[in-house]
């Protein structure tokens, strides 16, 4: 929990108050970043963010690139041209990144069964996509992280393994995995092997509960997931997600205060366990 961010799904018109005073109400709550969605709202309003994370030492740490898919921008379409600006937006979205040292997440950006419903053929189109995308990424220095998103939302790589060999097909060391506790629920027979699977090659967590709300109210066993990253040495950072059944400053403060008594409990049982029977 050294590296505790927050997500802001949301554009900013919904988040309740300027982008300034979101930040200074984040950093208050004691998160270390934020996570950010890159919708078209957001792109207008960059010098506001540059501006507020500076003001109030809250670094962008992650940079949500699915947005564009509703656009109608997808890696696995079967029109060439489609493909071609799909490209051309994550290469963009590379200068955001560069500009705020934070990472890209891509995961819906690859598409759905029905954009096309051979995955062989989706496949091959979204390597091909990302080892173009990999070639510049590499050249400007940019991390790009592939998220395993379930597959009631994505058609493609929606486990952790199927990531893994995604990035080894890519061939290309711009790419890392990643993992979010609510597609882990959903994918995954454990919620800490595929954490061990990654190990070093880890770069970016999500925590999330099952239902998508509010941290402790469904079924993830956080306990578990955050010994695990420790158990690894994971250095980075881990993005609070919660896009249901609250608002934003309730989410943010309530994720706060339980992920706090979660290091709590867990830092009173390491030290009874370390006192002398």
């Amino acid at each position: 929990m050294n590296h505790l961010s927050f997500m802001l799904i949301d554009p900013p018109s919904r988040w309740g108050g300027s982008v300034n005073d979101t930040f200074r109400f984040i950093r208050s709550i004691g998160y270390d970043g934020v996570e950010l969605n890159l919708t078209p709202e957001l792109a207008g309003l960059l010098d506001n963010v540059e501006d507020a994370a500076h003001a109030h030492n809250l670094p962008v740490v992650s940079l949500l690139t699915g947005a564009a898919y509703g656009e109608g921008l997808c890696l696995c379409a079967p029109d060439a041209s489609i493909r071609d600006r799909t490209v051309e937006r994550l290469v963009e979205n590379m200068e955001t990144a560069n500009r705020f040292g934070a990472i890209l997440v891509i995961g819906l950006l690859q598409g759905l069964r029905s954009d096309e419903p051979d995955p062989e053929a989706a496949h091959g189109r979204i390597v091909s996509c990302l080892q173009r995308v990999g070639r510049e990424a590499k050249a400007r220095g940019v991390d790009i992280v592939i998220e395993p998103v379930n597959h009631l939302q994505v058609g493609f790589n929606n486990s952790v393994g199927e990531v893994l060999r995604l990035i080894r097909g890519i061939g290309s060391t711009a790419y890392h995995p990643m993992v979010d506790t609510i597609h882990m629920n959903i994918e995954e027979t454990s919620l800490v092997q595929p954490i061990h699977d990654c190990g070093a090659c880890l770069r970016h967590v999500h925590l999330c509960e099952s239902h998508g709300g509010l941290p402790g109210t469904g079924r993830i066993d956080f306990a578990a997931v955050l010994d695990t990253l420790e158990g690894i040495g994971y250095p980075h950072y881990a993005s609070v997600k919660v896009y249901r059944k609250t608002g934003l400053r309730e989410a943010a403060e309530k994720s706060m205060a339980f992920f706090r008594g979660l290091k709590a409990g867990q830092e009173l049982k390491a030290g009874q366990e370390l006192k002398p029977g």
